[in-house]
This record gives C-alpha cells, sequence and structure tokens, in this order.
C-alpha cells in the first residue's frame, strides 16, 4: 500500500525538524540517518557534495549554544521549505548572534538527498565585529 501524499509530506516535514534540531544538539552522528552520504548542498555561489558539508556547519567553531527557531516550514511531497532563525552564543564574547535562513530540501527515502539555501552570514558577521556595520559607497 502506497503512503498518501500529506502522508509523505508529514514524514518529510518531520526529517527537516529533527535535521534543524541537530543544530541544538550538536550529534553529528544522528545526519547518519537524515542526510545522505553523497547529499548535493548548494548556496551562495557553493555547490558540493557530501554529509561532511552539514556536518562542518553543525560543528562551526567559535559558536555554541544553538537555538533554532522555525519561522515557518512548508511541505509538498519529496519537498520541503523552512525559514529558520538561530541564535548562537558567540564564545569569545559570550554574546548571542542571530542569522536567519530559507533551505528548500529534497528528501527521497526519508533522508535529505540536496538542499539549496541562504542564510545571512552577513549579518552574523556584523554582529560578531568581524565586518563594518555598513559597507562604503564605491
Amino acid at each position: 500500500m502506497c503512503d498518501s501524499a500529506e502522508a509523505i509530506s508529514k514524514r518529510n516535514a518531520e526529517v527537516v525538524r529533527r535535521y534543524l534540531r541537530v543544530f541544538e544538539t550538536k550529534q553529528v552522528a544522528e545526519l547518519e540517518e537524515l542526510v545522505a552520504e553523497d547529499v548535493l548542498v548548494h548556496g551562495a555561489g557553493f555547490h558540493g557534495q557530501g554529509r561532511h558539508y552539514p556536518e562542518e556547519a553543525v560543528l562551526t567553531p567559535g559558536l555554541s549554544n544553538c537555538r533554532v527557531r522555525v519561522e515557518d516550514l512548508f511541505a509538498a511531497g519529496d519537498r520541503v521549505t523552512a525559514a529558520f532563525t538561530l541564535t548562537y552564543t558567540h564564545d569569545r564574547s559570550g554574546r548571542d548572534l542571530t542569522m536567519t535562513g530559507i533551505k528548500s530540501y529534497r528528501l527521497r527515502g526519508g533522508r535529505i538527498v540536496e538542499f539549496w539555501g541562504e542564510t545571512d552570514l552577513y549579518g552574523l558577521l556584523r554582529q560578531a565585529g568581524l565586518v563594518p556595520e555598513q559597507v562604503p559607497p564605491l
């Protein structure tokens, strides 16, 4: 018996929610169950392949105590799109830094096989004092 489109969408939405929770728990071993080993990763002009990319994102040095807030999530069949806010503790200053993002995930067999997305890395770096508040005019 085949699952309904609604059941597949619901199951895939839960996989993405579990994936995002890994940023809080830092239990990267759980990614083996959630993300295909040869996952395709796209964003910020980058195209790569391999589970090590999301693992490295979870374990970003200098940032700890990640809290994830899912702002919006839409699932349809094998696609899930999520808008989220990540709040980290900046290890050096102890201050909270936030980064917003939107990612679109494609799933197959209960695993993420591809994702496209953008995060506001510039905003995060600005809050950390690593880039200027305003970009000077050309």
